[in-house]
């Protein structure tokens, strides 16, 4: 389903994400059934989901990584490959050896890479980027600091300044809370809140109360994507993605209640 959405001025929003029947296969099984998704510049658009209902591969297919096994993706109106340049990644946050002799400077230098040039030198415009993606994070202190002896929402930050120090158009990023506190939840949320003003963001979490209090838009998904442009969630969406009741989803508040089920 497709909505137009106009700036202040009346201009139509640019279309920066478009997904038209979109279905990913795997062995035979398949994670995306039929997507038909638009996002629009300067949206901040959190997708909602259990585990294992197609969010990473979604994202994956709006990187390129993953081709669909039909449907059209365009982001910018040309094939995704074309746009690696104009996107920040932070992918799901893996185990590292904690040990790894590599500082936050390092990790966010490496955003500062493409494959075509592993092995150049890095320029003094890759550090001034860097120290930009540091201060915007609100880790410049920490820059020398081993990533294995940050917490989990310091490292966060430091991935997150990796996505930016390109200076993306779009933000990708895929489950970004799974290892922090809800104190540092909230901040990072507050940060991605300032960056929305030049920044598209689309965002995939399983955690519903984490996500629909602060982004503008939600969608749900799993495998079939429900999305009506909005922050407001119908309670049969909700059910059709997680297969539970809904008794209330409140909107502006910071909780959900669902009715009690096995």
């Amino acid at each position: 389903m497709e909505h137009r959405h106009s700036h202040a001025d009346g201009a139509p929003a640019q279309a920066i994400i478009r997904l038209s029947g979109v279905s990913v296969d795997y062995d035979g099984l398949s994670a995306l059934e039929d997507v038909d998704l638009t996002v629009h510049r300067n949206d901040f658009l959190g997708i909602i989901g259990p585990n294992g209902g197609g969010k990473s591969t979604l994202l994956k297919v709006m990187l390129g990584l993953v081709p669909p096994s039909r449907g059209e993706v365009r982001l910018w109106g040309e094939p995704p490959q074309r746009s690696a340049h104009r996107i920040g990644y932070v992918p799901q946050h893996s185990v590292f050896d904690r040990e790894f002799p590599i500082s936050a400077w390092d990790v966010v230098l490496m955003g500062r890479l493409s494959h075509t040039h592993l092995l150049r030198r890095y320029s003094p415009g890759d550090h001034a980027g860097a120290m930009q993606a540091l201060d915007t994070v609100g880790i410049t202190s920490l820059k020398h600091r081993p990533i294995g002896q940050l917490s989990g929402g310091q490292q966060q930050r430091v991935f997150i300044a990796r996505a930016l120090v390109r200076n993306p158009e779009l933000l990708l990023l895929d489950e970004p809370f799974a290892n922090v506190d809800t104190t540092t939840e909230e901040e990072i949320f507050r940060l991605l809140g300032q960056l929305k003003e030049r920044i598209t963001i689309v965002m995939v979490s399983h955690n519903l109360s984490a996500i629909s209090t602060y982004v503008d838009k939600v969608a749900c998904l799993n495998g079939r994507l429900y999305y009506h442009g909005s922050r407001e969630i119908p309670p049969e969406d909700i059910e059709a993605t997680y297969g539970c009741p809904v008794e209330l989803l409140a909107h502006g508040m910071p909780h959900r209640v669902l009715r009690r089920h096995d």
